[in-house]
């Protein structure tokens, strides 16, 4: 039976421990010495080796922002927090931009080929997801910095710019898939297969937060409108993927160790559904007539709940499949991102359940939600930068990995 080819993600590679550091010349050696970039042959080529999927990092840093301000529970200094956090993520969006562009300046020839690369094309996804949500909390949060004015303008052009980056990935990277790509079947879907298509239900999501600061008539009715198309676009296209991605599952196991937290990545369309359904539900009455609104909020709850059982479902599958991995081995790589971002939707859509409903099981199951969400960030963000400063998640990739058969 033909099994797939899954490439491995950069920066999987163990160290050498057998490479003398002290062979280094120049400021490579010296920070050598320091104990910065050891893991790496050639600290010159930090850039040699960046992948999009480094913009996950941005997208779990912005939501924990993000999150915090539409929790329904004020701490003293919750606010003050994730405004450091937002410009944290603000930060990282620059610097990581600036660094792909160079990257695609010095090595093109390896940039243009990760849409090659039938696991690593799906992360093109995650640039528009970061400028989203850096925009999102740019207007929630960023305004207490920057003012109104300048926030609503910041947040229009990373929307702009995100959803034409994320609609051209949700159409692109599927054609890819369905006429480029090589030894892809049914044992190769995974969680990052739903990158790509994701991103368009974020641009419906953080586009409701655009509505009120629309001018009304037809330039408000036209945003709204076009938010609930890229929700439907999102939707259908998560779920016919999902679907697949249990099918694999059910028939073929987890697969290797170190693609289990993409399992995770499903939370992501289901979390970010329940909340643009809830935005978008709650300023429908500003761009669209009375019946329609009413309904449209309504839907937000009708929709939301039930889909909010799923994702819990999910969640503790994925939770199990996690620890018993763990149990055996989990190696850190850029895929723990995908305990993030993921998670902080359901706090999103849960946040926007509890105040169309009031109930007092979604409020608490936010707070709760957010510290589990919060935890895994300070762990995956912390593990990042030691992989950073050591070098490791700069490195070449390793040989590709070839799945196990279905008897193993």
């Amino acid at each position: 039976m033909r099994t797939s080819t899954l490439p491995q993600p950069a920066g999987l590679r163990p160290a050498d421990p057998r490479r003398d550091p002290g062979t280094l010349d120049g400021p490579a050696h010296r920070l050598a010495r320091f104990g910065v970039l050891t893991d790496l042959a050639h600290p010159r080529d930090l850039l040699a080796n960046l992948t999009p999927n480094w913009y996950a990092s941005i997208m779990g840093t912005g939501i924990v922002a993000t999150a915090a301000a539409s929790l329904p529970l004020h701490l003293p200094g919750l606010r003050t927090f994730a405004v450091v956090v937002w410009a944290c993520a603000a930060l990282l969006l620059v610097g990581l931009t600036a660094a792909t562009v160079a990257h695609w300046r010095r090595h093109p020839a390896t940039a243009r080929g990760h849409h090659a690369d039938p696991v690593m094309a799906h992360f093109y996804g995650a640039p528009p997801m970061a400028m989203l949500t850096v925009g999102a909390g740019t207007l929630l949060l960023g305004r207490d910095l920057i003012g109104v004015g300048a926030a609503v303008a910041a947040d229009w052009v990373l929307w702009l710019a995100g959803t034409a980056a994320g609609l051209a990935t949700a159409a692109w990277v599927p054609y890819l898939q369905f006429t480029r790509h090589h030894d892809v079947d049914a044992r190769s879907a995974f969680g990052g297969w739903l990158m790509p298509v994701v991103p368009p239900m974020v641009s419906a999501s953080t586009g409701a937060l655009l509505v009120p600061y629309t001018p009304a008539g037809q330039p408000r009715t036209t945003l709204i409108l076009l938010c609930y198309a890229m929700f439907g676009l999102s939707l259908i296209a998560s779920l016919i993927i999902i679907t697949v991605i249990w099918n694999r599952l059910a028939q073929h196991r987890t697969g290797p160790a170190r693609m289990v937290p993409t399992l995770w990545i499903v939370l992501g369309p289901l979390g970010q559904s329940i909340t643009a359904a809830n935005l978008l539900g709650g300023v429908a009455d500003q761009a669209l007539p009375g019946p329609y609104a009413h309904a449209l909020q309504l839907f937000g709850v009708v929709y939301g709940v039930p889909v909010w059982g799923f994702a819990l479902l999910w969640a503790g599958i994925a939770a199990a499949v996690t620890i018993k991995t763990a149990r055996e081995h989990l190696p850190f790589s850029l895929t723990w991102w995908s305990f993030t971002f993921p998670i902080g939707t359901v706090v999103t859509g849960t946040s926007g359940l509890a105040l169309h409903t009031g109930a007092a099981l979604f409020r608490v199951a936010a707070v709760i939600g957010y510290a589990v969400l919060l935890t895994a960030w300070a762990v995956v963000a912390a593990r990042t930068v030691r992989g950073s400063l050591r070098g490791t998640l700069f490195a070449p990739p390793a040989a590709p990995a070839v799945a196990r058969p279905a008897s193993a």
